[in-house]
């Protein structure tokens, strides 16, 4: 095995066509009540999973403490879809592995419960909580205007006191968020209370009023955003859609806006209330080894079984059932069909929906809304420095970006000396940068992204990171302390006529709620997984897709009339002293009439 890393040896072993053979981990987590051999229904059953990014290894871990057969068919050589590291070609010597790349940086906010979970039943050598403990809290975060205005620092830890009883009725809470915003943000007078007001419009807005009205109102309209400061549509407005979760202002729904990215984030993150953690934590290394690689071990020593270079084309229906899925090899070849008792599709929307045919399509007319569904482009660079960087412990935003640029130092994080792991010894960190806007012209060529070739790219986002970053005394690498770089190979064709993204995210313009499927479809041995598919959580992120698993496992366990624990499915902290006024909030809206709080 010398020159290869372990995640090359277990896709390559997948690959092969067999199960992983590695032995019983120690300290795996004991099956759920209810699992394995003594269940009604699970054992023997075959599942063919599609998919082995987030959502399809989650459906697998479930499925497999139950006692099923599972297979997954994967369509690149290694595991964990956007979410895994990558090795940059030619970089490794001396013995150290390659320089790590990645589709773009994991982030996990404190709001997240049901990945969490999973994260703590990966058995990690060292870890008495598992994978779970790879994780690092980051402290801080940057909000960086271009020079020579100075940036905002916003220090994490300080802010997550828990709160106390009547901390969150609507006076109390007004005059916390107001202070803090004006404190923080320094908007023109006026703007803060403002905003807040409109936080509280959606706080104490009822189910029934978000979904049929404030998911048909894009973010931008329900804050006033074109009425206000400059500053108040980049930090409110952009800042937290664009940068965050790749969608527009002017488009985004209000509903997923304000209830995950803002609701969620701020109640369940940095007031500490219903959340698992700090508001953010990254990884302690390259995601496939400090997650996907013990993952995908544990998940083999199951019993799981990887088909990874398999291309799925075709989920075959015929008298109400798939009946087999037509795969090929993903470089070429002859095509195949996969028989299974049970089908369930983890591709990201805009693969799953080009394999479902005009039969399975009329079999469930929700699965044909599914093309509605958007998609854009959010995707990493990595920069190589010959020196550490430290902008701030946590991740930081060029808001004047005109690319929506976020990055993260890494090594700060990691539990190694960086130099001495990876490269060629002379590499000692790495500035991991996503790209959230690809069609507006940058600064450098007045080209946008996808008109750019690849060096062009790179050479612009480091221009724009420098423009946000660069201070006097502050650091910041010298163009010769880049050692080199690394952009996803899933984004293919830029600079030419036909720019492509094979890895895209999904986003979530006002009125798609109405478009996205739940994990049951109307055919009996056919279930769905991913974060288009309808969760409590309502956004793309890892989240949705391992809470979209847990749904979709559920659903095939009913299916299979099997007596195995239920997934447990967490949804985000509902805090208890609004859930009265929400009760009045869909008393007014059955009645025609705005809610309490919105003034206008």
């Amino acid at each position: 095995m010398e020159g290869s890393t372990r995640r090359q040896f277990l896709a390559g072993a997948a690959s092969l066509g067999g199960a992983l053979a590695v032995g019983p981990v120690a300290g795996a987590a004991a099956l759920p009540r209810g699992a394995g051999a003594g269940a009604r229904g699970g054992p023997g059953r075959t599942v063919a999973v599609l998919g082995g990014g987030v959502s399809g290894l989650s459906a697998a871990h479930e499925l497999a403490e139950r006692g099923y057969r599972v297979t997954v068919y994967e369509y690149y050589d290694a595991l964990g879809g956007k979410a895994r590291s990558m090795d940059v070609p030619g970089s490794a010597a001396g013995g150290r592995r390659a320089l790590p790349g990645e589709h773009g940086f994991r982030f996990f906010p404190g709001f997240y419960r049901n990945l969490p979970d999973t994260l703590r039943r990966i058995p990690c050598a060292g870890n008495p909580g598992g994978v779970h403990d790879n994780l690092r809290d980051a402290t801080q975060a940057l909000l960086a205007f271009d020079a020579p205005r100075p940036g905002l620092l916003l220090p994490f830890r300080s802010l997550t006191r828990p709160l106390d009883l009547g901390d969150l009725a609507p006076d109390a809470l007004r005059r916390t968020l107001a202070g803090a915003l004006d404190e923080v943000l320094h908007l023109p007078a006026g703007e803060p209370a403002y905003f807040v007001d409109r936080l509280l419009v959606h706080l104490t807005s009822c189910d029934v009023r978000r979904e049929e009205q404030w998911e048909r109102v894009p973010w931008w309209d329900f804050i006033r955003a074109g009425r206000m400061s400059h500053d108040y549509q980049r930090l409110l407005g952009v800042g937290l859609t664009r940068d965050l979760v790749a969608t527009r202002a002017e488009r985004a729904s209000t509903r997923t806006v304000a209830r995950t990215v803002v609701e969620a984030f701020l109640l369940n993150g940095l007031l500490g209330r219903g959340g698992d953690g700090q508001p953010d934590r990254v990884l302690n290394g390259p995601t496939s080894e400090a997650w996907i690689d013990p993952w995908a071990a544990h998940l083999a020593s199951l019993g799981v079984e990887f088909r990874t270079g398999t291309e799925v084309r075709e989920v075959l229906y015929a008298g109400g059932r798939i009946t087999g899925v037509r795969v090929a090899p993903a470089g070429g070849g002859a095509p195949g069909t996969v028989r299974a008792d049970y089908y369930l599709s983890a591709l990201p929307v805009e693969h799953a929906r080009a394999t479902w045919g005009p039969g399975l399509r009329a079999a469930d007319p929700r699965l044909a809304r599914c093309d509605a569904i958007g998609t854009d482009w959010m995707t990493g660079i990595q920069f190589y420095l010959r020196r550490p960087v430290r902008l701030v412990h946590g991740h930081a935003v060029c808001l004047d970006s005109p690319w929506s640029l976020t990055a993260v130092g890494q090594a700060q994080f990691w539990d190694r000396d960086f130099a001495a792991a990876y490269g060629d010894g002379t590499v000692r960190d790495c500035l991991s940068v996503c790209v959230s806007e690809w069609d507006r012209p940058g600064i450098l060529y007045g080209r946008t992204a996808k008109e750019c070739t690849r060096e062009e790219v790179a050479r612009e986002v480091w221009a724009q990171c420098r423009r946000a970053f660069e201070r006097p005394g502050g650091g910041w690498p010298a163009d010769a302390d880049v050692h080199g770089w690394f952009l996803d190979p899933a984004v293919t064709g830029l600079g030419g006529p036909a720019p492509a993204n094979r890895e895209q995210l999904l986003v979530h313009p006002a009125g798609t709620l109405y478009d996205r499927p739940s994990a049951a479809t109307a055919v009996g041995n056919f279930f769905l997984a991913g974060d288009y598919v309808r969760t409590d959580v309502d956004l793309a992120t890892m989240e949705g897709a391992n809470e979209s698993a847990r749904r979709a496992v559920n659903a095939l366990l009913d299916a299979d009339g099997s007596s195995a624990g239920r997934c447990r499915v967490w949804g985000l902290f509902r805090p208890p002293e609004l859930e009265p006024l929400k009760l009045v909030d869909e008393a007014r809206y059955r009645l025609g009439l705005p809610n309490t709080f919105d003034l206008g």
